[in-house]
């Protein structure tokens, strides 16, 4: 037997645990214990697997970007076409100092 528990040992054990919980739980109680038991080793086995056969990690996807939130000149504003309208208005600036 494992932890060197011998048969009169469980017997013992089961009378004590009969005593305490009484006849109607002792069913539950062993029930619950076999699920616990149970979903322990299925998590270990889960475990295992993972770290015997591991999955790439998947690549992340960046979300576009809405459109609307990158900023666009309007038609109605005029933009600097030449060197000599950026001047005029350096010139501007200057006098104003």
């Amino acid at each position: 037997m494992p932890f060197g528990f011998h048969g009169f040992d469980l017997v013992v054990i089961l009378i004590i645990a009969l005593i305490i919980f009484g006849p109607r739980k002792l069913p539950e109680i062993g029930g619950a214990v076999g699920k616990s038991i149970r979903e322990f080793k299925k998590a270990t086995s889960e475990v295992v697997e993972q770290v015997q056969n591991p999955k790439p990690p998947e690549p992340k996807q960046i979300p576009p970007t809405p459109s609307s939130s990158v900023a666009t000149p309007r038609a109605s504003e005029p933009l600097a076409s030449s060197i000599s309208d950026a001047q005029v208005v350096e010139s501007a600036a200057r006098d104003g100092e």
